[in-house]
């Protein structure tokens, strides 16, 4: 039998253990537990989320990775012929699961009342709608087909809100093609709004044959070949799995050779942003850390003091130090797992909440989120708990030494 265990537990389950001035300092020491985890949950919940926010965005309006023409600087207009082969290839790589034909060209859109400029993305029948079909406010996906060109748009909530659009207005879009203008009439068939402002500003989605002709493109070519990945994780191993494939690959037709960038190499200010982020929850886990184990302590010590005459007698009966020393710690670790219980009721309460409800809102120019986000995982639930756990237990060592100084004769004489 565990003695040290045993005595622990026994004085933890009396009902009127301890002295009515040790109770406050208990309540505030499983207060503080419960505050530090409940805290350190939301925190790690909302910035994963918040990246995880982000970077979807990101990967919406541009993939993973994108595969184009290798020029001196970013051009829309360069045009790479569809290779069926090439893309069949890139499919059947493990870490990839889609690749879509893409191409973009800037413009304006006109109204009586005022103008916008936008970038046409144009989109042909291998596309993948998952991203916008999420975001998808009013109206319908833009129906493509082989058949003929599609004149259906879908212009994000912004873009809308700017411009005083609604679905079925027929809007002109403004073109300049080699320093001439050229006009394509749409039809509004849905309004997205993904929150991201910078980009649902910018973004329309249309048919890419509307891009081919407009820069005198044949069927068969494109801005850029989207490629998708099956997680984020997997971006540098399924860059690598691209740049094999294509690496020293020319274009069919300008014999110019392709390259590959994933959504890192072109958003690097985002991402590196994004990375800061870790460091704030950190210094946040750090300081709940240190709350927490502040008021542990304090909450000893008061337990051993109140417990002085009990720590004469055992010393009377032969107990070493470390062994009531542990009896102690075991006591507070009891406190620590109350205390453990209620921050995760709270916090796991509240980021559900928040994830079901949306009940604490952002604004979206500011935050490219309208909500906050949620995302806690089970094994970083379980690491914070354990983390907290280990820790407590590491933080208790140290002060119960006051334990060894205790003389027993003095604390029986004057009890």
């Amino acid at each position: 039998m565990n003695l040290e265990y045993y005595i622990a537990k026994r004085i933890a389950s009396e009902k009127k253990a301890g002295k009515e001035e040790t109770k406050p300092a208990v309540r505030i020491a499983i207060g503080g537990i419960a505050i530090g985890l409940t805290v350190m949950l939301l925190a790690v919940a909302i910035v994963i989320g918040f990246k995880n926010e982000v970077k979807n965005k990101l990967i919406g309006f541009g993939a993973h990775i994108q595969v184009s023409i290798a020029v001196d600087k970013d051009s829309s207009t360069e045009p790479m012929v569809i290779d069926s082969a090439m893309k069949t290839r890139l499919e059947a790589q493990e870490t990839i699961t889609h690749t879509q034909a893409t191409a973009c060209q800037p413009g304006i859109i006109k109204t009586d009342e005022n103008f916008q400029g936008i970038v046409l993305k144009g989109v042909g029948t291998d596309f993948q709608w998952d991203f916008f079909k999420h975001y998808l406010k009013n109206g319908r996906i833009p129906t493509i087909s082989k058949d003929s060109i599609c004149k259906e748009v879908l212009v994000s909530k912004k873009i809308a809100e700017l411009l005083n659009l609604r679905i079925g207005d027929k809007i002109r879009t403004y073109f300049i093609i080699d320093g001439k203008v050229r006009v394509r009439p749409l039809s509004i068939c849905g309004i997205y709004s993904t929150g991201f402002s910078d980009y649902d500003k910018l973004f329309i989605i249309s048919d890419i044959r509307h891009v081919q002709k407009l820069n005198g493109w044949e069927q068969n070519q494109c801005g850029t070949i989207e490629v998708l990945t099956n997680d984020l994780a997997n971006i540098e191993k399924a860059s690598d799995a691209v740049f094999s494939i294509i690496g020293n690959k020319l274009d069919q037709q300008s014999q110019k050779p392709l390259r590959s960038r994933t959504i890192k190499e072109m958003n690097p200010q985002i991402f590196s942003w994004l990375d800061m982020l870790d460091m704030n929850v950190v210094i946040i886990l750090a300081l709940m850390m240190l709350v927490s184990g502040f008021t542990i302590i304090s909450g000893l010590l008061i337990l051993i003091l109140g417990r002085t005459h009990m720590i004469g007698i055992l010393k009377t009966l032969g107990a070493q130090d470390w062994s009531i020393r542990k009896i102690f710690i075991y006591q507070t670790l009891f406190l620590v797992g109350k205390g453990l219980i209620i921050g995760n009721i709270v916090g796991v309460g509240l980021c559900l909440l928040q994830k079901q409800f949306g009940l604490i809102g952002l604004d979206a120019e500011n935050y490219y989120v309208d909500t906050v986000p949620i995302c806690l995982s089970v094994g970083n639930w379980f690491l914070i708990n354990i983390g907290v756990l280990v820790a407590s237990a590491l933080m208790l060592i140290g002060p119960t030494y006051i334990i060894t100084k205790i003389s027993p004769a003095e604390t029986i004489r004057f009890e």
